[in-house]
């Protein structure tokens, strides 16, 4: 019989939460390369992320010459020097500051076809120990976009167009100066990829993600709300701050307590 462990955890802030966050993934990493002898991670390329991969660089005793980092999805059409490529955005902020023993980029500019190939191989090379996600304002888990993404999908990587909100996202997450810029598709993990990780470790802070928060908590798992899906998962947990914990009524233990 499986166990499923969601768990919901709130901090009073992005950078209390960032290292409870870091905590966690950096225990996931040494369990697992004590074991094994090696690590694999996938890691969302975001601003929500910042806190918890600065507070996962200073993590002690991470083994990262052990570890290989992937990530979860990747614009079209951009050039391979932009700074907006998420692969470009991991390195600057995580990759070239904890050198792992590798980091493969998704290299979108082979084409779509060629790099969804090289992708899917590289999952199936072993498997995934953790999931370092974020949530987007749509409830969208890499660019899985509602209502249109498959819970169930039988690829494990997938071009995708991007929904509207998810692109508004990007200008006002300040990645691209205007609308227009933001590419228009992208290659993207599948939900049942992301969800194949042994830890999900999920961090979501900024009130403009409180309705996406609030929908993990409350709405039926269904793809009108693809982050609903978080809570089959056997060991998920999701750290907020307290402005993206505003919707949840009654607020989350921590808070209550911290407001008193």
């Amino acid at each position: 019989m499986s166990t499923t462990t969601f768990a919901l955890h709130a901090h009073p802030d992005r950078t209390t939460m960032g290292a409870a966050a870091a905590r966690s993934a950096a225990r996931t990493l040494r369990d697992a390369v004590a074991a094994r002898g090696s690590a694999r991670m996938i890691a969302a390329a975001a601003p929500s992320q910042l806190d918890v991969y600065r507070a996962l660089a200073a993590e002690p005793d991470v083994p990262w010459d052990r570890i290989t980092i992937l990530h979860m999805d990747e614009y079209l059409g951009l050039d391979t020097a932009a700074p907006q490529r998420f692969g470009n955005w991991l390195r600057t902020h995580l990759v070239d500051v904890v050198r792992p023993a590798a980091f493969h980029p998704m290299r979108t500019e082979l084409g779509p076809e060629a790099a969804t190939a090289d992708y899917v191989a590289l999952l199936a090379e072993a498997p995934i120990d953790l999931v370092c996600l974020g949530i987007g304002v749509n409830g969208h888990i890499a660019f899985n976009e509602p209502p249109e993404t498959d819970l169930g999908d039988p690829c494990p990587v997938r071009v995708v167009q991007l929904d509207m909100a998810s692109r508004i996202q990007q200008v006002d997450d300040e990645c691209f100066d205007t609308l227009d810029a933001v590419p228009t598709h992208a290659l993207t993990l599948t939900i049942p990829a992301l969800m194949s990780g042994a830890h999900l470790v999920c961090a979501v802070p900024d009130a403009r993600k409180a309705d996406a928060v609030r929908a993990l908590v409350e709405e039926p798992i269904s793809a009108r709300w693809p982050c609903t899906v978080l809570r089959r998962h056997s060991r998920c947990e999701v750290h907020v701050d307290r402005d993206a914990a505003s919707l949840l009524h009654p607020a989350p233990p921590a808070l209550a307590e911290s407001a008193r």
